[in-house]
């Protein structure tokens, strides 16, 4: 009996030193890491010749941009688009509901129906663009996937660099995506500045 007695504290105290000791040091392992893959299947890249053309526009996943292939329907026969009817389409497939596919794979957007792109303004600068919501009112969200989706497409001016304005008189201001805005849009907004009038 004696022996068993004399075991019991024994035990308690070998099991206590098989614990993890908590420490004060500080980690520092980044976020966790995310379930969302991030992976899409892309459109049917038949359909191209049924009256699409393949465009490429950014969505949100994991708090960053991602590239994704769209098919924009054309009903009129043309397979080339003019400047404005380029950035409308973009804005479009932005602005659509991300399908099952890319839902799943963790894809969503920020910029909101009904907003619209127009002709420049007589007074401004040659390559740019008008929207029917002023940038400066869009969430950093939003306004990083358009200036990120329109820099790779023929809405961009030389460079690959966004000249874009509202519908107001203020001027247009010339925007860039750069690769801390597609990493981080929620806190990195497009640098931009304004481009004077001729």
């Amino acid at each position: 009996m004696r022996t068993v007695l004399l075991a019991v504290p024994l035990l308690a105290v070998a099991l206590a030193g098989c614990g993890i000791r908590p420490t004060e040091v500080p980690t520092e392992f980044g976020p966790a890491p995310s379930r969302l893959s991030c992976t899409a299947s892309g459109p049917d890249l038949g359909a191209q010749s049924s009256g699409g053309i393949l465009v490429q526009v950014f969505l949100l996943c994991s708090s960053q941009l991602v590239r994704v292939d769209r098919l924009v329907r054309v009903t009129d026969g043309t397979t080339e688009m003019d400047r404005v009817q380029s950035a409308q389409a973009l804005l479009d497939q932005l602005a659509a509901e991300p399908t099952d596919t890319e839902r799943q794979a963790g894809y969503m957007t920020d910029v909101r129906e009904g907003m619209t792109v127009g002709e420049p303004r007589p007074k401004d600068p040659e390559g740019a663009l008008r929207l029917s919501t002023e940038p400066a009112a869009l969430t950093s969200y939003a306004l990083a996937q358009l200036i990120c989706t329109f820099s790779g497409s023929a809405a961009a001016s030389d460079g690959g660099a966004v000249i874009l304005g509202g519908p107001g008189t203020d001027p247009v201001r010339r925007y860039e995506c750069t690769p801390e805005v597609l990493s981080r849009p929620g806190t990195e907004s497009p640098p931009s500045t304004e481009v004077g009038r001729p």
